[in-house]
């Protein structure tokens, strides 16, 4: 819904995205559009609340952070709790955490391009709101919107075959697994292989005849260089699940590579802004104004060499090719490399589901608290991740600081809805179309709200009394 009152237009609610947000488009006397902002409403405080609990308990209580990525939050926090207690996970603890991250990477990214983001692309940016759903597309093209539920329920059948849940996903421990694989479940899950490719190659096929059929807008649609960071391996091959923190900047020339996750508050500060509850984080050496850098898929493919799978190599030879230079700024497509993503994420599970050793059952290697810090990173669907646990000599917790790969992406979110909307919206004839390029511009970084605001450092705060007219009688206001 959108409204226009004078020099303001306000989107409430964000619509399409995981969350509750609303953006507002504020013009000058001359019609000039002067700020956009994305303003995130929701408070959860996750971090604080976790305080007092034991450190071990966390890889069963971060999951509830999320339904969609909760094994990000569940792998991170096992890794958080192996530095304080000093150990590492066998081979096959680690295999099947792998295992089970992927299955969320092909569950989330599917949800986004099918579910989310793909009526914009089939439908139209200008269709009517009322079709432009996944059950408007259902009516039009109701094969590629099947293949894209069952992509998504193949992802989750991961976890539900190894750990028993589809979300809030149990079974990662500090030091690995505590649910062998199963060979029933291995051969059931193999049998989703090739649909699972198939969909992906259709989809793929989809998306590069979409693309040439409007290049000329796309290439401009929230087009802005920046940095990007992500993980690697130590050769520079795409990375989910562990590696080293690569960052590049907007030429792709390689500014950190393989600083210590566990060393990332050197490097990266957040910082509180008024209009909303996610905070602005940036690259410390460059500063709050220049350190601004982006996450996830597109971030991802920007900063790796290679893909470490072929068919995924194939297309990420065509995803280089878009544009001049080493790196892909334009946001739209965010959505390519999540198809990129996906189609590694189903070649790689394959691979770990024929590994002979698979089924062992040493999965799990136990220890004890011989540290009061520790640091686990990881990638979620939407960029890395950052956990960050100090506990006193017992192992209660006493700090817990997450770094949301969403909120990583704040500032160049603003960015791009304020860019889309100098291109499209025009204040003295408002457009529903416009402003659905706008919120089309948030879903290209299919944000996790509720995974990303919390309560490290002084948070804005604003409340506002009204009376039964609905006039604003008093305002309280704290931070920003």
């Amino acid at each position: 819904m959108a409204e226009t009152k004078g020099k303001k237009i306000t989107i409430s609610p964000v619509t399409r995205i995981e969350g509750h947000a609303r953006i507002t488009l504020q013009y000058d006397a001359k019609g000039k559009l002067d700020e956009a902002r994305f303003h995130v409403n929701e408070f959860r405080g996750f971090e604080k609340f976790c305080e007092g609990r034991y450190f071990t308990e966390m890889p069963a209580i971060t999951p509830r952070i999320c339904g969609i990525c909760p094994v990000s939050h569940a792998v991170c926090s096992a890794k958080a709790g192996e530095g304080i207690m000093r150990i590492k996970p066998p081979r096959i603890g680690d295999q099947l955490r792998r295992l089970i991250q992927l299955g969320q990477m092909i569950s989330s990214h599917a949800l986004s391009f099918y579910h989310l983001s793909s009526p914009d692309m089939l439908m139209g940016w200008d269709c009517d709101p009322d079709k432009r759903n996944i059950v408007g597309m259902y009516e039009q093209f109701p094969d590629l919107v099947r293949r894209g539920i069952r992509l998504r329920q193949f992802g989750q059948e991961i976890s539900m075959y190894i750990t028993g849940k589809k979300i809030h996903t149990m079974g990662v421990v500090c030091g690995g697994m505590s649910i062998p694989l199963k060979e029933e479940a291995r051969e059931a899950l193999l049998k989703w292989i090739p649909e699972a490719l198939e969909t992906l190659d259709m989809s793929l096929e989809l998306y590069k005849g979409y693309y040439e059929k409007n290049k000329e807008e796309l290439n401009v649609f929230a087009y802005h260089p920046t940095m990007y960071m992500g993980l690697v391996q130590a050769d520079g091959t795409h990375e989910f699940y562990d590696g080293k923190v690569r960052l590049v900047d907007e030429k792709g020339e390689i500014v950190e590579d393989g600083f210590n996750p566990a060393d990332f508050a050197q490097y990266i500060a957040e910082h509180p802004i008024a209009w909303s509850y996610l905070k602005y984080p940036y690259y410390k050496p460059y500063g709050f104004e220049k350190g601004f850098y982006r996450v996830g898929p597109l971030a991802r493919l920007n900063v790796a060499e290679r893909m470490p799978t072929p068919l995924a190599q194939k297309e990420f030879e065509l995803f280089r090719q878009l544009e001049d230079g080493k790196v892909i700024h334009g946001t739209f497509h965010f959505h390519y490399a999540r198809l990129i993503e996906m189609l590694s994420s189903v070649e790689q599970a394959r691979d770990i589901l024929n590994d002979p050793q698979i089924l062992s059952t040493e999965t799990w290697a136990r220890g004890e608290r011989n540290q009061h810090d520790g640091v686990g990173c990881t990638e979620a669907p939407r960029g890395i991740l950052f956990h960050h646990y100090t506990t006193d000599d017992n192992g209660l917790l006493t700090k817990v600081n997450l770094l949301i790969a969403t909120g990583q992406n704040n500032p160049a979110m603003n960015t791009s809805i304020k860019q889309v909307a100098e291109k499209y919206v025009r204040l003295d004839d408002v457009q529903e179309g416009a402003l659905n390029r706008v919120e089309g511009a948030i879903r290209c970084y299919d944000p996790c709200l509720s995974c990303s605001t919390h309560a490290a450092g002084q948070m804005p705060l604003l409340i506002e009394l009204k009376d039964h007219r609905g006039k604003i009688v008093r305002t309280l206001a704290r931070g920003g």
